[in-house]
């Protein structure tokens, strides 16, 4: 049976998952843990670590499958991190990732020698502390001994397909979604941008620098008899797991919150919301990501002392808008708003809200951020009129996929695949040995139906964003 295995590396672990190349079919699964990546403001690995985590994770799940015939293979990452290599390829110093916000002043800077419109132009975003760009500057002026060594510079996903292919003088290859979100390459030209380089080291030879970006269905060499997929971020993947359409909506609540949708054409956005990616099969993905999602139910869960159902149970006891409480979420800054600095604020709390007016203002403040992202994309001239999907752990919170729908006003549903970025993954090693994309994508179901008028829904919205301005001017 010819199997491919789709591999999700992201921040916290690694999954592995073997399918049937004809019909999707899981047929098993791994998954082993990350070290932890430090404490706010600063998020590090060693890139050594996902390679180790990724043997694991692939000896567990193929512990349970006889002699599987491996035939194609495709590695999807977190985006933005940024894997520095010398010139006897090996790591200089731990990546840093994408929720690492030391590099925001590197961001500013970034922004201030050409202006916002002028990035949003170049390479359809404006730089925030996340984007390799900025980390690119942070190493250079912070670590200029360090910086001196780097002779390669590349992503997650592309660190660990290099491993696959062999490591060492091998090429590195990344692909096209996951170098749009390095804020130096152009989704509307297709190329690095070289004055974005020069801006942040005349001196160096970029050519030799960075990673070739593959085409999409291009296979990039072979692990044993197996394809390498050229791979691509893991909100490139989830698009590809979903099979998601023009006009669909995608929410993902993990540690971090994104929203996004394919759109035909690129876009910019100079006031730094919509990242303007592209995506994995030739179109675009224009996206907004947040740093807080459900590390907030996490913490308001522990502060009043239940699980994370009791959680749930307790924002539904509330009504849609809390009674006029307003939490901003931003317990360790936020990237969108571009607020690296910024905490949480509970907002007009008085002696008559009850626990569950907090628990429900916890979700509300999560799911309004998103939304209002949501905004900014449809403001892109991008179509968000179709199916609403909720993704990652916040999904499988009854209260989370209800204050979405109330929000919204729309039917959300939530995908029966748990590991949707493993899965696109594994699409795209199936498309890379075949061809053409495979039509088995991940099934799903209705989750909830909006309950709340549509004047509380924009009560509630409005209410937010009149507390966000006033709290923090953006």
């Amino acid at each position: 049976m010819p199997v491919v295995v789709g591999v999700d590396s992201s921040t916290q672990s690694t999954k592995v998952e073997f399918r049937d190349l004809d019909s999707g079919e899981l047929i098993s699964s791994g998954r082993a843990s990350h070290p932890s990546t430090g404490i706010a403001p600063v998020s590090e690995t060693n890139p050594t670590e996902w390679i180790a985590a990724f043997d694991q994770a692939y000896a567990q799940a193929g512990a349970p499958v006889s002699s599987p015939k491996v035939v194609a293979i495709s590695v999807a990452g977190q985006q933005h991190g940024l894997v520095t290599l010398d010139a006897n390829h090996k790591v200089v110093r731990p990546a840093k990732l994408w929720n690492d916000t030391e590099s925001a002043a590197d961001a500013k800077w970034c922004v201030e020698q050409r202006g916002a419109q002028w990035w949003a132009s170049h390479v359809g975003s404006v730089p925030v502390a996340s984007f390799t760009v900025a980390k690119l500057s942070w190493i250079k002026r912070v670590e200029p001994k360090n910086w001196a060594r780097v002779t390669r510079v590349c992503l997650p996903h592309d660190y660990l397909s290099w491993h696959l292919r062999g490591g060492g003088a091998s090429e590195i290859i990344t692909d096209r979604g996951d170098a749009s979100g390095t804020g130096y390459w152009s989704p509307s030209t297709g190329h690095y941008d070289q004055e974005i380089l020069q801006i942040i080291d005349k001196s160096r030879e970029w050519s030799e620098m960075l990673p070739r970006v593959a085409a999409p269905l291009e296979s990039t060499g072979r692990w044993g008899d197996a394809v390498i997929g050229c791979g691509t971020g893991d909100n490139m993947a989830g698009a590809l797991g979903i099979g998601l359409a023009p006009g669909d909506v995608a929410i993902s609540l993990g540690t971090s919150g994104t929203v996004y949708a394919v759109s035909a054409k690129p876009t910019t956005d100079s006031s730094a919301a919509v990242a303007g990616f592209a995506d994995a099969t030739g179109s675009f993905l224009p996206l907004v990501c947040t740093l807080n999602a459900t590390k907030v139910f996490d913490s308001f869960a522990s502060f009043l002392g239940v699980d994370l159902k009791q959680f749930g149970e307790l924002a539904m006891t509330s009504v849609c808008g809390a009674n006029e409480l307003v939490l901003l979420p931003y317990l360790d800054g936020e990237r969108t708003p571009n607020l690296p600095d910024a905490r949480a604020m509970l907002v007009g709390i008085n002696s008559s809200h009850s626990r569950g007016d907090v628990a429900r203002a916890a979700i509300e403040g999560v799911v309004c951020g998103l939304l209002d992202g949501l905004a900014a994309i449809t403001k892109c001239d991008v179509d968000t009129s179709g199916r609403i999907f909720l993704l990652g752990g916040g999904a499988q919170s009854h209260a989370v996929c209800q204050i979405v729908a109330d929000l919204t006003g729309k039917q959300v549903n939530t995908l029966n695949e748990p590991e949707i970025v493993a899965l696109g993954a594994a699409r795209q090693a199936a498309a890379t040995l075949t061809g053409k994309w495979p039509s088995w994508v991940a099934s799903s179901r209705i989750a909830a139906q909006p309950i709340a008028s549509s004047s509380q829904c924009n009560d509630t919205r409005q209410r937010f964003a009149a507390a966000r301005i006033k709290s923090y001017g953006v």
